[in-house]
């Protein structure tokens, strides 16, 4: 075990955010979206307040025509280019109901809808982008020039592209690797959670596979590329999350999906309620008449708001309580998961390493607290994760920790240094227990890697004294989420991880989980999520990491850890659990299965009201002003049966499952 890391990784948090790419951001404000819809709100916040205090018509009608040009244009235009391919869809409906709304003088309500739908656009515009800003920032993972040493030992710096299959490249200290390859000679350790996940630096040495992208540690090592730079690792990880998010079946609310049958049907059915009459001879005003209310109170405006006010009501509790779900999409998407592939580090776990284990030889004499105390003062100037948590164990039980001199580190095997006189070694079993055949510390490491756990040995003027067991802390809420989740779906969670499978399987056996995937490369999740799928299922993925990112992109729904989570992975995802708190996961489905609920409701009421208006308009007489009070009426019961969600008991019920 060596101190590794060239560049000292924060613990926590941090270590994974350590290895992203520097985001390249599209500015919000770059998206004529954006623009549009900010001119859009401005504008209806200035006019606004002068209706309802009411000023003079021609202080807020202005403004008011100001916001209907300024948000429902662009969507008014690509409705109009749908309407060409004889497609009606929701732009051009959204913006006919706006105007209609103005045409019978309710030009606020009109104006809200331009504002929310131009609002809603936008948002989906920045999302995008923001995705593919992280996709081509991912690239800056991988270094732009690679040393290429030639056959007689000579170096030669050149760009990473230039690199073929069969060359070899020297990697020094702190540097990241070129290309996907193979170790020649060489030891050192390399963090490659990048691309596995796994929580702790790996150690390298001759014959073992290394990634682009990847950061060596303190040792040199002399790789002999395997790949092109275009066939890496991380070039494919880009090329599965581009692949997944174009080829991903489109996704809509559900009045998205009746929308064409009934806007055809309603336009149909206006056109016929006026022309019909007119040929058998009717008076021209009555007709028309009649046929403007038809087309009132036949509208869709209720139907709509059955549908927004749950949704974005959720979305409102959830990002109170720390969940920040990106559409209203995405909301109704949760409620219809039925399987949950969870990752494991800084997932399940909180992606730092911590000592759970102690055991001094008995014949070395020594109590643990003396055993943590000597391991700990040989790692203390070490930057390596796991000396750090041998530091931290020391300080947490109020251990005293004496100087070092001599400090020494050897990349893949360990440290040593003098402590008060005495010479210690701290590192691998298998390198310090080379000479040391049939000794007890072997059988004692072997227990603990067996159990999952990262087994230290600590040796006292080169013997064996005790060995220490090093391990990933699980979350405190991980074994009540992965229960929830079960209870939610109806099945046990799936954990899908790239870190080494006797970790996987000690995790899952303490939350669980019965079915573990161990091992996996990025595309290999993306295989699991694709398993589940074409068994029916609708699969949330959990992750945090660059590797997850596919298979977020992949999935029915993805979710992100936010405060250790990789920029591509927050941009990936359809959420993100902005503070880390995995319990908010199964709330959050239960609140969007509660605002499915809601929906259907509003929908049920909307459809009352409408036939209940349009039988009377059609059966009798219906007075316009009847007949647009009944359909505002309608519009503002669903719209306040849909707020119902914004309350904090909302939250509290979906948490205790009342809301499931």
């Amino acid at each position: 075990m060596s101190s590794t890391l060239a560049r000292p990784a924060a613990a926590g948090d941090a270590a994974v955010r350590d290895v992203v790419a520097p985001r390249r951001r599209t500015r919000i404000f770059a998206l004529p979206e954006a623009r549009w819809a900010a001119a859009a709100l401005v504008l209806f916040l200035i006019a606004l307040p002068l209706y309802l205090l009411g000023a003079p018509a021609w202080m807020w009608g202005p403004l008011f025509a100001l916001t209907y040009a300024t948000g429902g244009w662009e969507p008014g235009w690509a409705g109009l280019q749908a309407l060409r391919e004889k497609t009606l869809d929701v732009d051009l409906l959204m913006v006919v109901a706006a105007l209609g709304a103005a045409a019978i003088g309710q030009v606020l309500d009109g104006a809200l809808l331009i504002v929310i739908f131009a609002t809603s656009g936008a948002l989906e515009a920045i999302a995008t982008a923001r995705t593919a800003d992280s996709v081509r920032g991912l690239l800056d993972l991988a270094p732009t020039t690679a040393t290429r040493l030639a056959d007689d030992g000579t170096e030669e710096t050149v760009p990473t592209e230039q690199l073929a299959a069969g060359d070899t490249i020297l990697v020094r200290p702190g540097e990241r690797i070129g290309a996907d390859g193979r170790v020649l000679h060489g030891a050192s350790e390399v963090d490659q959670a990048t691309i596995t996940g796994e929580p702790l630096p790996v150690a390298k040495q001759e014959g073992d596979e290394v990634f682009a992208g990847t950061l060596n540690g303190t040792g040199a090592l002399r790789v002999k590329v395997e790949r092109d730079p275009s066939d890496s690792v991380i070039a494919r990880i880009v090329a599965l999350v581009e692949e997944a998010s174009e080829t991903k079946a489109p996704t809509q609310l559900f009045i998205e999906k009746v929308e064409q049958r009934y806007s055809l049907g309603m336009v149909a059915a206006t056109v016929a309620l006026f022309a019909l009459p007119l040929l058998f001879g009717a008076a021209l005003q009555p007709t028309l008449l009649r046929a403007m209310t038809f087309m009132i109170v036949a509208s869709p405006c209720a139907v709509v708001l059955a549908t927004m006010p749950p949704l974005l009501s959720a979305i409102a509790n959830a990002g109170r309580h720390g969940v920040l779900v990106k559409s209203a999409v995405v909301m109704e998407q949760l409620g219809q998961v039925d399987a949950v592939a969870l990752d494991k580090t800084g997932t399940l776990t909180e992606g730092t390493p911590y000592v759970t284990d102690i055991r001094p030889l008995v014949s070395s004499g020594l109590s643990e607290a003396e055993l943590l105390r000597l391991a700990a003062a040989a790692e203390h100037p070490s930057e390596h994760p796991l000396a750090r948590a041998i530091v931290d164990a020391a300080r947490i039980r109020g251990l005293d920790i004496p100087p070092a001199q001599d400090f020494a580190s050897t990349p893949g095997a360990g440290v040593s240094a003098r402590v008060q006189g005495r010479t210690v070694a701290v590192g691998s079993p298998a390198r310090l227990l080379d000479h040391h055949t049939g000794h007890p510390a072997i059988a004692v490491a072997a227990g603990l890697e067996e159990d999952g756990r990262t087994a230290v040995l600590v040796a006292l003027h080169g013997t064996p004294v005790g060995v220490l067991g090093i391990a990933d802390r699980l979350r405190e809420e991980a074994a009540a989420t992965v229960t929830a989740l079960t209870e939610l779906t109806g099945t046990a969670p799936v954990l899908v991880t790239g870190d080494n499978p006797r970790a996987a399987a000690r995790l899952a056996e303490e939350v669980g989980i019965t079915d573990v995937r161990a091992g996996l490369l990025p595309q290999d999740k993306v295989t699991a999520v694709q398993e589940l799928e074409q068994a029916g299922r609708k699969v949330l993925v959990v992750g945090d990491g660059v590797n997850d990112a596919p298979a977020l992109a992949a999935a029915h729904t993805g979710i992100a850890m936010g405060r250790a989570g990789s920029d591509l992975a927050l941009e990936t995802a359809d959420a993100v659990v902005v503070r880390a708190e995995l319990a908010t996961i199964p709330t959050v489905v239960a609140l969007s299965r509660r605002a499915r609920r809601l929906v259907v409701q509003n929908l049920v009421i909307a459809a009352v009201f409408i036939t209940g208006l349009v039988i009377w308009d059609l059966a009798g007489t219906l007075p316009l002003p009847l007949g647009v009070a009944g359909h505002e009426g309608s519009t503002v019961i669903v719209g306040l049966n849909g707020l119902r969600l914004l309350a904090d008991g909302a939250w509290r019920r979906a948490r205790s499952g009342r809301g499931q």
